[in-house]
């Protein structure tokens, strides 16, 4: 789910002054400012704001907060077990017992404006396909969008992470590279072993040289993305 114009449903704990907005400024007190009572679109209080009055809400309706992940609510009662993910102004809401489910939805609906998006198919990068005996998680899309964005789509596939004599010699590269660049792409990469363990080794080793990067580090990238193709050309 989503909901409409989420940051202003929250309630503001501090004094907070605007000018007057375009449109709605009084021209016989012009100098005069306004005294924000709730959240608005820009503001650094916004976001927290939100969240804590999403939060309340949830909490009262049976959920706790998991002391994992505070993003995660959950709701155990006998049988019942609900899970209910939020992302900034994105709800995802799973359980075992569909007319529960569907109360908390309703629930919300009546307190904030809620747009259904229908069942999860993809969620921040990650494809989430049913199957039978559950759900399964893939990134092959974000792959592909990874592989385009560095322009590694046509390279030549090959079937390890990293070579021998690059998991053992990444330090001994000389040049410097783009050291932003490098860094985004293996930020991407990090992101990517939540499905992918098979590349866990080969990022951290190339994570530890994100401060000075060489064209030794930067070719072991390379080999890595065009390792991710050969996976993807596999159906890995």
């Amino acid at each position: 789910m989503d909901v409409n114009n989420a940051f202003l449903n929250g309630a503001l704990t501090e004094t907070v002054f605007m000018q007057q907005p375009p449109g709605f400024k009084n021209l016989s007190k012009s100098y005069y400012v306004c005294r924000l009572n709730k959240a608005l679109y820009g503001l650094k209080q916004a976001p927290r704001a939100w969240y804590t009055a999403l939060k309340s809400v949830i909490l009262q309706l049976g959920f706790q907060n998991s002391k994992a992940d505070s993003s995660l609510f959950i709701y155990k009662n006998n049988s019942t077990i609900c899970y209910l993910l939020v992302y900034v102004d994105d709800l995802v809401i799973t359980g075992n017992a569909p007319s529960f489910v569907h109360s908390v939805i309703q629930q919300l609906g009546a307190l904030f404006s809620l747009k259904d998006m229908g069942s999860l198919h993809y969620f921040l990068g990650i494809e989430v396909i049913p199957t039978p005996v559950g759900l399964l998680l893939s990134q092959h899309q974000y792959v592909r969008a990874l592989l385009a964005t560095t322009s590694m789509s046509g390279a030549k596939n090959v079937s390890t992470p990293l070579s021998s004599t690059q998991s053992l010699q990444l330090d001994d590269g000389t040049a410097a590279v783009d050291s932003s660049h490098f860094r985004r792409i293996i930020g991407s990469l990090q992101y990517l072993t939540l499905t992918r363990p098979d590349i866990s080794f080969a990022v951290n080793k190339l994570s530890q040289f994100m401060h000075r990067p060489t064209i030794t580090h930067w070719t072991a990238a390379k080999r890595l993305l065009r390792y991710l193709k050969h996976t993807i050309c596999h159906g890995l």
